[in-house]
């Protein structure tokens, strides 16, 4: 008897402890059920909701629970057991009011931004060809990433490439709230796979006030941060020209954080001769809740890439053959080889109910080698620095504010050394310079809100730069000699209103100034010569736009006008090397809108949605005032920058798992030199991905896809070389071309 009664007890008490918890899933836009959701409960078999949007789960505890469906953003929520639950999902395109960016240290809706900001999800990273960020980054107004050779990019965010001959400069770029830009004011791109990024916002003109230098803007790139559920993955992907590559990637949830390292490898022969990649990437990461009110984290980045450079053609190569490289190209073994290592630790703190501080620190090194046909380049570098911000969430004067104070610094150190190139290999020593940068400032912001529908934000810095160049040895005319450049403390201000039509709209305008000094680069170049005189860029931006919803329509409009004074500009001299040069002033008037809807949405049907995106950019950019070896070029365009572009994209999603996207992009005529003799033709492009991904029981993800690239097969560049020597403009980009590839994932 006393066996029935205790074993009676334990069945009571097993029921007590696994709580039977119902969830109904709902449609945020229709309040419609959600059949076919994946809910995700760690420790258990995932359950699927039925028909009627339902689902039953036995819960032991209050449990993380993830909700995922094809069609709908992805959503994590603490589960109380034993109750019943009501999700509310967002379709994957929504209104703009549920899209939350950070801009410029706030966080709000995007809908509610007081600026031109443009925010680049997992999903439409994944839309394309994995091999790079190129393709989704040019979906979105204002924004172009050429590719001059694979893994050679630039970026230009509303032209701000014009003094960019190769690599990423007057851009500010950071990684997981870490500067990502080097001190002297450059960014290794393509030392970072497509798996170390997962979501990305662009804030495209000045943001000087609280980002410091770079008149093109600021790209906030974010890996993966939440881990919801132990997971192994793999996937690899394959193409025309050689492409290979492949992946493997851990998650480990811990008790209080989580660890995920992964590993890619990436490698391709490349469309024209001479044009072979070769890309590893290690990543590593942790994070942990110290307690309720900090978190920590920290990062590993290791990247070992090499990369030839084919160069650029003139008319007539181009037309006697598009994959040739450049003459000398292969003999001099003209390269990029580049190994790097990042080490970040970034701290979060609720100080008080009112205060909180985050703060990163970050080291780098590298190596560096770059024979090319004229030199051969070595670097070994090191850079440090941090970045700290204290927020204030309060009340003043019966008004809710929000204050933010902060400050950056860098310092980076590197010996470069330039050599003579005897068929690829170094020869005798040009010269060799120890170089030191610095940058750092202080920024304030204060956020006000006057009434609940208007919101006006305050903000400044205060920016320090410097340059030292020690040249020890010198094979030229000069003497060795130590070289400083300091730069007069910069104010840099910004004002931003924001007027709240209601939830779904808003209206936006400010006033920025922006400043970007010379890179390192562009005061010391490749043939020895050290510009002391090269002037920083200043600019002042006027800006103003709307957002809203009008029932299936999201509409981002913004209308700009950019003065830049100072502007600097690229020259090639006979022996083809690139310098540099203030070019008088610019005037940069534009605009920029996207409009993207879901005609169509049917959950439950074989086709569950259609959407649509169009993204349109009118950049009518003119030199003010610009007169060089005795020629005015005032009028002219400016040199890179198309005046029109147009993507359209198309996105179908259908209930067994398949999907369909496809890509159009229109590009005006580039004028490539500034006295607009010479231009890129316009092209159309035009792309398809066609994949299907599913799960399969409650621990298996599979997706295999395959798409084309320039289906029209046209023939462009997609980054030319401006203002070149003996017209070498041309780096020709491939013609039609197919990929594949297959992913599988489990939860363990």
């Amino acid at each position: 008897m006393n066996r029935i009664l205790f074993f009676i007890s334990l069945c009571l008490i097993w029921n007590n402890t696994q709580a039977q918890t119902t969830f109904l899933v709902l449609d945020n836009t229709s309040k419609e059920p959600v059949p076919g959701v994946l809910i995700k409960i760690q420790g258990q078999e995932n359950k699927v909701t039925d028909e009627a949007g339902k689902a039953v789960a036995d819960l032991d505890k209050n449990s993380l629970v993830v909700f995922t469906h094809i069609a709908f953003e992805t959503q994590s929520m603490q589960i109380q057991a034993g109750q019943e639950t009501i999700v509310y999902l967002s379709p994957s395109i929504g209104s703009l009011g549920e899209v939350v960016v950070t801009g410029f240290e706030s966080e709000r809706p995007l809908v509610h931004q007081a600026g031109a900001i443009s925010k680049v999800l997992e999903n439409e990273l994944y839309r394309f060809n994995e091999n790079s960020i190129l393709s989704a980054f040019n979906t979105k107004p204002g924004i172009r990433i050429e590719q001059r050779a694979p893994a050679s990019y630039r970026i230009s965010i509303r032209g701000s490439s014009l003094r960019s001959p190769f690599g990423v400069r007057n851009v500010k770029i950071y990684w997981n709230d870490i500067p990502f830009t080097f001190p002297d004011g450059t960014t290794d791109l393509n030392i970072l796979d497509l798996s170390n990024i997962q979501n990305s916002e662009v804030i495209k003109g000045p943001a000087g006030s609280i980002f410091g230098a770079g008149n093109g803007g600021v790209i906030s790139f974010e890996s993966k941060k939440q881990i919801t559920e132990s997971y192994l993955s793999s996937d690899v992907g394959f193409g025309d020209f050689g492409l290979l590559r492949y992946r493997i990637g851990v998650d480990q949830v811990l008790e209080n954080g989580s660890v995920s390292a992964s590993f890619v490898s990436q490698q391709s022969d490349g469309y024209r001769e001479h044009s072979a990649v070769d890309r590893k990437v290690f990543q590593l990461a942790f994070n942990t809740d110290i307690n309720e009110k900090q978190s920590l984290s920290a990062q590993v980045l290791y990247s070992d890439l090499h990369y030839q450079i084919p160069g650029a053609l003139t008319p007539a190569q181009l037309e006697e053959d598009r994959r040739q490289a450049r003459p000398g190209s292969v003999e001099q073994n003209s390269s990029i080889a580049q190994k790097t290592l990042i080490a970040t630790l970034s701290h979060q703190m609720q100080l008080t109910d009112k205060w909180e501080n985050t703060s990163s620190l970050y080291a780098n090194t590298k190596d560096f080698e770059n024979p090319f046909i004229l030199d051969y380049k070595t670097e070994t570098a090191f850079s440090y620095g941090g970045r700290t911000k204290f927020v204030l969430n309060d009340t003043w004067w019966n008004l809710p504010v929000r204050l933010v104070l902060g400050g950056e610094y860098q310092y980076g150190k590197t010996l470069a050394q330039n050599f003579g190139n005897r068929d690829g290999r170094a020869d005798t020593v040009r010269f060799s310079d120890e170089l030191a940068t610095t940058q750092a400032f202080l920024f304030q912001q204060l956020e006000l809100e006057w009434t609940p529908k208007l919101l006006m934000t305050l903000g400044f810095s205060e920016n320090f730069s410097r340059y030292d160049i020690k040249r020890s040895i010198d094979a030229g005319p000069n003497d060795p000699s130590n070289n400083e450049r300091r730069f007069d403390p910069i104010f840099i201000p910004r004002i931003a209103l924001v007027y709240k039509v209601n939830e779904k709209s808003g209206i936006h305008g400010s006033i920025s100034s922006g400043f970007s000094p010379p890179s390192i680069a562009e005061v010391r170049t490749n043939e020895g010569s050290i510009n002391l005189d090269l002037e920083a860029e200043r600019g002042i931006n006027y800006e103003a736009g709307y957002r809203g919803q009008f029932g299936i329509f999201n509409l981002d409009f913004t209308a700009f006008y950019f003065k830049l004074s100072e502007t600097i500009t690229t020259f090639t001299n006979e022996q083809g090397v690139v310098l540099f040069r203030n070019a008088g002033a610019t005037d940069q008037k534009g605009l920029e809108i996207s409009i993207d809807y879901a005609p169509y949405r049917r959950q439950g049907s074989f086709l569950e949605e259609v959407k649509l995106n169009h993204a349109f950019t009118g950049h009518y950019f003119s030199f003010a005032e610009f007169q060089s070896g005795g020629n005015d070029f005032s009028g002219n365009q400016l040199t890179g920058v198309a005046p029109n572009s147009l993507v359209n994209l198309l996105d179908l999603r259908s209930r067994t798992g398949l999907y369909l996207n496809v890509t159009h992009q229109y590009v005006d005529e580039i004028p490539l030199n500034d006295a607009n003799t010479v231009f890129q033709e316009s092209y159309n492009l035009l792309g398809s991905r066609l994949g299907w991904r599913n799960t399969l029981g409650s621990r298996w993800d599979v997706e295999v896809y395959g798409g084309v690239d320039n289906l029209l097969d046209e023939t462009y560049s997609l980054g030319n070389d401006l203002n070149a020597f003996a017209n070498r403009f041309y780096q020709p980009a491939p013609g039609r071309n197919f990929y594949g590839g297959v992913k599988v994932g489990m939860r363990y």
